[in-house]
């Protein structure tokens, strides 16, 4: 199961990012409001742990606008401010438990599998294709084909790809990549990405076809 946890706290973060992996969970950290709003508006996650204080927007806001647009994922608020006005805003505003800070990250561990036995049973669909107009990979093979042609990558020019066709349609930041592709949790300054952007764009839209993968100036990179 893939946990996202929203904090701006590089120390707090780590913690509960290494107690949820010691304990079975893969975890996606993102440590600002607009990052995080994004993450959680991608659906792929079983929860996600959100500070209620984060720069660029605060988690109300957050998790307001996750449920305006339908996204059901749980969602554990973590916040300092342990009024019960704000436990109370922070629950009608969407989330499904909050917890004040300090705590120990075993209660935080409990109150996570609380909430995923809500939800559960799921029915599973297991997803094998990812399809972007002429563009098509095979979850299962890792074959990638344009127009039925198969297209020969490398390992990580196959992640890249994978990942910007899970997230089609959206503008995806070079620090997305880092973390998603490489495991950065920031933007390490290279031109690792511009190179391997560069391979791709070679190899999915070769001369003479419509170009699938765009540059966002100042932001990074849609495929659609």
């Amino acid at each position: 199961m893939r946990i996202l946890t929203v904090e701006d706290d590089s120390s707090a973060a780590s913690d509960i990012v290494c107690y949820l992996r010691e304990n079975g969970f893969e975890v996606d950290w993102v440590d600002n409001g607009p990052e995080g709003m994004l993450r959680a508006m991608s659906n792929e996650y079983a929860a996600i742990t959100l500070d209620r204080m984060l720069p660029g927007m605060d988690g109300l806001s957050i998790v307001k606008a996750i449920r305006a647009v339908g996204v059901q994922t749980p969602v554990l608020m973590l916040s300092a401010l342990s009024d019960v006005d704000e436990r109370i805003s922070g629950l009608r505003a969407g989330g499904d438990d909050y917890l004040t800070k300090p705590f120990e990250l075993e209660e935080l561990f409990a109150r996570l599998e609380v909430m995923l036995r809500r939800v559960a049973p799921r029915s599973p669909v297991q997803e094998t294709r990812l399809v972007v107009g002429p563009l098509e990979i095979d979850l299962l093979s890792r074959v990638v084909t344009r127009d039925g042609q198969e297209i020969e990558l490398q390992p990580t020019e196959y992640r890249v790809l994978e990942f910007m066709m899970r997230h089609a349609g959206q503008t995806i930041t070079r620090t997305m990549l880092f973390e998603a592709v490489w495991g950065y949790h920031f933007n390490p300054g290279t031109n690792l990405i511009n190179v391997h952007v560069a391979r791709l764009r070679k190899k999915i839209d070769p001369p003479g076809v419509a170009a699938l993968i765009q540059t966002v100036r100042g932001s990074g990179y849609v495929i659609e």
